[in-house]
């Protein structure tokens, strides 16, 4: 009878865990097709840090343009990993995204179990800290707030930095509950939980690494070491002094992880000038917008809708709704000082609620996102326990066990509630074209909105009005967007009779952004289709180059553009072959190689370039053909 008593316990402490990953799993099943999108084309596709794992210096030092691994090595070597195990195969992307959100629920989990069930909370949830935990961490896992640090793969930033986290102050609390039994027991050497008490130092290191990889995955780390230590003083020690006496050297460790996040920091540069103080916007500016967001966010916890992928740069709002969010900000701040010293508990979380908050919604701009729901990841969590154990509390005093119980069976209908819609707004990223008409819809004066579906219905020939629409709805909305002038040329371009347009939509881009080697690039395409202009494409090919001599696409451009000159074939031939040295499995460069291989007289090198090319692309324009020629030739 006892054997089965235990076994029975057994099976309850795992069932909570086990319908947090199946909830998750269902929740995400849909996602895992989504493609890359924004910034993934940047930080994954357009990524060569990634591409050779073995090379760890270069992984560890990802690109410094202000792309999302900027700065972040730890997170530079997770999309490292997943390019290693299949490329760029998006469903291995997103299949780690999950495995990492899942496991940060489970962390939560157990880092709420271990906190209610300490005893300072007090009510239900600390009677019954098991279910109520549950509660926290299936409220947080399944919120369709978490899908764009999720499902946007990117956004690794923000899910492997809130795992760590939360590993971080989950490693401290065993470690402090070791030390406990440690300082207690002198002649067993296992607590009364079971936990061997040399197994201290084992969770405090954990903690410590945990907090280190952190700091190399994203910039909010920064408050975790703070975090723990409040901890320490709320649910373990009962004061500073205490926390510092007993556990003074793992918070001085963890303080000292503030180093790396500096190299990090340092790195970066200011984050290739889209983060920090002088990136072009007004530092009292951003901070009053952030008065607004902060209130949008606890909106969204409760009522999240709509869900909008990108605010964009720029956002607006009225002095009312400014007033109101710094009214909600103030009342909040307000209320976590005196919680601080009155109610610890609840002052501990609006202090992670805040400082998970402060390095991107403080005054501190973010030039490229103003605004953006991926920052609630974490302080979802504390929301997610406040409402749980506050809720719980009211239900108590209302009536009583009874109550409590089916306040509980409500969260797990909330839970299921939230999960199907996560499921809803995962459909929204079943393609680049959906997520961001999606985006237009929620919030049509944001002018990147209208630029990015653009391009996307640039792809499709028979809806370029379409396209040249929603840029000319950009540049209404912001002329001076370089971006929008270069999308709208780039489909111009494609429309026979309207190259001269494409050409002038070219240069008032590069008015407003004179060093941008894409859109040289671009102006360059156009001029060689342009009678007489072949000399001021050149040009404009080597002016990108001297941006970025790196820009393996306008290398090849520029080889095809001097292989249309007979005397310039050597120049041409060594911009293929700079190309290939950039990028090894560019097809278009082979089948330059090969065309100037064959104008030289060198057929066999020439069948060998093409074959390559066609292995490399088998639908490239011409090539087959050429190959049939060269080889009808060589016989």
């Amino acid at each position: 009878m006892r054997l089965r008593t235990e076994g029975l316990s057994r099976f309850a402490a795992w069932l909570p865990p086990g319908i947090l990953v199946l909830a998750g799993l269902a929740a995400y099943w849909g996602a895992g097709s989504a493609p890359f999108i924004f910034d993934d084309l940047s930080s994954i596709r357009a990524n060569a840090s990634i591409r050779h794992l073995g090379d760890i210096a270069r992984v560890l030092r990802p690109p410094a343009g202000g792309e999302t691994v900027t700065g972040r090595p730890v997170l530079n070597l997770s999309l490292a990993l997943n390019h290693a195990a299949g490329g760029l195969s998006v469903r291995g992307y997103h299949a780690l995204n999950v495995a990492i959100h899942l496991l940060g629920g489970l962390t939560l989990f157990g880092i709420a179990r271990r906190t209610l069930a300490r005893g300072p909370v007090g009510g239900p949830a600390g009677r019954a800290p098991a279910l109520a935990a549950f509660a926290i961490a299936l409220i947080w896992e399944l919120h369709p707030l978490q899908t764009e640090a999720v499902t946007y793969v990117s956004q690794r930033a923000e899910s492997l930095m809130g795992l760590f986290y939360l590993l971080t102050l989950y490693c401290f609390i065993r470690y402090a509950r070791a030390d406990e039994t440690d300082a207690l027991s002198t002649t067993d050497d296992r607590s009364r939980s079971g936990t061997p008490k040399h197994f201290a130092a084992f969770w405090a290191a954990g903690s410590i690494v945990c907090c280190l990889l952190g700091m190399g995955t994203k910039e909010v780390m920064a408050s975790a070491p703070l975090v723990v230590f409040l901890y320490d003083r709320t649910f373990v020690s009962g004061g500073f002094r205490a926390a510092w006496r007993r556990h003074g050297r793992i918070h001085l460790a963890l303080a000292g992880t503030w180093l790396v996040l500096g190299v990090c920091i340092a790195l970066a540069g200011r984050r290739g000038r889209t983060a920090g103080f002088g990136v072009g916007m007004d530092w009292k500016h951003y901070g009053v917008i952030q008065l607004t967001a902060i209130a949008h966010y606890l909106r969204l916890c409760f009522w999240p809708h709509p869900l909008i992928f990108d605010y964009g740069s720029r956002v607006a709002f009225s002095v009312a709704s400014v007033a109101r969010g710094a009214a909600v900000v103030a009342l909040l701040a307000a209320g976590t000082a005196i919680a601080l010293v009155r109610r610890p508990a609840l002052g501990f979380l609006g202090f992670c609620f805040f400082a998970l908050l402060a390095p991107s919604s403080s005054v501190v701009p973010v030039a490229t996102q103003v605004m953006a729901e991926h920052r609630m990841y974490l302080p979802l969590a504390a929301v997610a326990a406040l409402a749980v154990c506050a809720g719980l509390a009211g239900l108590e005093n209302l009536g009583g066990g009874t109550a409590v119980r089916a306040g509980l069976a409500a969260f797990l209908l909330l839970g299921a509630a939230l999960g199907w819609a996560t499921v809803r707004r995962n459909a929204d990223y079943r393609s680049i074209l959906s997520i961001w008409g999606e985006t237009v819809s929620a919030f049509p004066s944001n002018p990147r909105a209208h630029e990015q579906l653009a391009v996307e219905l640039a792809r499709l020939p028979a809806r370029f009005p379409e396209a040249i629409a929603q840029d000319e709805e950009a540049l209404r909305l912001d002329p001076d967007d370089a971006g929008a002038h270069n999308n709208l040329a780039n489909v111009l371009a494609r429309i026979p009779g309207r190259l001269p347009e494409a050409v002038a939509q070219y240069r008032e881009a590069l008015r407003l952004d004179p060093e941008n080697p894409s859109t040289l690039n671009n102006l360059a395409n156009a001029l060689v289709r342009l009678p007489g202009r072949l000399p001021d494409a050149i040009d404009a090919y080597r002016q990108a180059l001297r941006l970025n001599p790196n820009y393996a696409e306008a290398h090849n451009n520029l080889g095809n553009a001097l292989a249309r000159i007979p005397s310039r074939l050597p120049d041409a031939l060594a911009e293929f072959q700079q190309a290939l040295r950039l990028d090894p499995n560019y097809a278009d460069a082979h089948n330059g190689l090969a065309i100037v291989y064959a104008e030289s007289g060198r057929l066999d090198e020439a069948v060998s370039q093409l074959e390559i090319a066609l292995k490399l692309d088998p639908a490239l324009p011409n090539a087959r053909e050429n190959l049939e020629k060269l080889r009808a030739a060589q016989r």
